[in-house]
This record gives structure tokens, C-alpha cells and sequence, in this order.
């Protein structure tokens, strides 16, 4: 009697067991794979929309550019022609949030240094201050890789639209000058037909983790 107990409650587990693997295969095959938005300028914050766009409801991408690298080298869209890349806003004399955001952009360089599809690209709010010269220094101290990621400079009015007009990742200073930026912590996924993907506390060391699995799955995404 016992023995016979035995075997019914191993027969028992051994179906619970079965269908818990069955069940989960089912669910593997049926999970829908994950897709990313694409972000226009009427989902995103108002604040750090240019009032020209901020009803725009289909359509965006990031515009044309002509800016200068660490390098004194000329970058402009053509450099990530085709490309997956992480774009941010930054300064170099920044002692609050831009040491955090740089080490974790450098975070992302180190994790798909061997990727050729994915590059990065920050972009100065101070090009009066960050010089090639400043931005050389600053790339040196930061381990950049310029194969991988351009920190840029340029005209204050380019870097302010491109700033409230494509990436929609800063806030305008109403007290200060023509074109000034107050920067946010945000790091901007942007696809290869130049379109914002996704936004990520740039400071936060899960939300990076994200904008890596992110990258994941816009590479899959885009490779179909």
C-alpha cells in the first residue's frame, strides 16, 4: 500500500512537473516580443519641446547636423548613417550630474565596444566653454573612444535646436541669454531611420541596464 503511494505521488509530481516545463514553453512561444515605442514630440514633456513642434504627433526624427568632435573633426548625420546610437547633453565643467552620466555613457561604450551598429554621441550645452581643445582634455580623462563616441561642439544655436527640436532632451533657461540649455540627466535611443526610440535616467546605473537590453532588442528588431 504504501509502495503504491509512493508511485502515485511520484507519477503526481512528475505530471505537475511536466506541465509547469509545458506551460512555460507555451509561454515562451506565445510572449510577445517586446517593441519599442517611437517617440513624437507630443508624448514627451512639454518642457523639453520647442513650442513649434510640441503638437507633432507623427513623423519626428533627428535633423541634419554639422558639429565639431574632440578631434576637430567635422561630424554630422552621415556618421551614424545606418547606426544605432545614445545621445546626450552635457558640460565638461559640470561637477552634479554629468560625471555620473559620463561614466555610465562610458559604461555603454564598454559594453558594445565590439558592435560596430551602435555609437554614442554627447553633445556640449556650453560650446562657449568646451572648445575641441576642453573636450580633447575631457575625452582623454574619460577613456572615450572616438571610433565609438563623439563629444561635440558647435554653433549654440545649432546644439540648442537639435536640442528642443530633434532630440527633445533639454530644458531652455528663460533667464539667460539667446539659446541657453539647462541639460537633463536624459540619455535618447535613437534608430537607424534617425527616430527616438527611448528616454533613460542617464544617472540611474537599472535604467542604463535597460538602455542596454533596449539596444538588444531594436538590433533584432531592425535586423528583421
Amino acid at each position: 500500500m504504501r509502495n503504491t503511494l509512493k508511485k502515485y505521488k511520484l507519477f503526481i509530481g512528475t505530471m505537475l512537473l511536466l506541465s509547469v516545463i509545458i506551460m512555460t514553453a507555451f509561454y515562451s512561444i506565445l510572449k510577445p516580443a517586446k517593441v519599442l515605442p517611437i517617440y513624437q514630440p507630443a508624448q514627451v514633456n512639454f518642457e523639453l519641446v520647442d513650442s513649434t513642434i510640441q503638437h507633432q504627433k507623427k513623423y519626428h526624427t533627428i535633423a541634419d547636423f554639422k558639429l565639431v568632435n574632440q578631434n576637430g573633426d567635422s561630424i554630422t548625420q552621415d556618421f551614424y548613417k545606418d547606426k544605432i546610437y545614445v545621445a546626450d547633453f552635457f558640460f565638461t565643467t559640470c561637477q552634479t550630474i554629468c560625471p555620473i552620466m559620463t561614466d555610465h555613457m562610458y559604461e555603454i561604450q564598454k559594453q558594445t565596444i565590439s558592435d560596430p551598429e551602435v555609437l554614442l554621441l554627447s553633445h556640449t550645452v556650453t560650446p562657449e566653454i568646451d572648445s575641441v581643445e576642453q573636450l580633447k582634455r575631457y575625452a582623454k580623462k574619460k577613456l572615450v573612444n572616438a571610433s565609438k563616441w563623439n563629444l561635440v561642439t558647435g554653433d549654440k544655436k545649432q546644439i540648442y535646436d537639435l536640442a528642443r527640436t530633434s532630440y527633445l532632451a533639454v530644458k531652455t533657461n528663460g533667464d539667460g541669454g539667446p539659446y541657453d540649455m539647462i541639460h537633463t540627466e536624459n540619455f535618447v535611443l535613437i534608430d537607424k531611420k534617425k527616430q527616438i526610440r527611448g528616454f533613460y535616467d542617464g544617472t540611474d546605473p537599472k535604467a542604463v541596464e535597460t538602455l542596454l537590453d533596449d539596444i538588444k532588442v531594436l538590433k533584432a528588431t531592425d535586423n528583421h
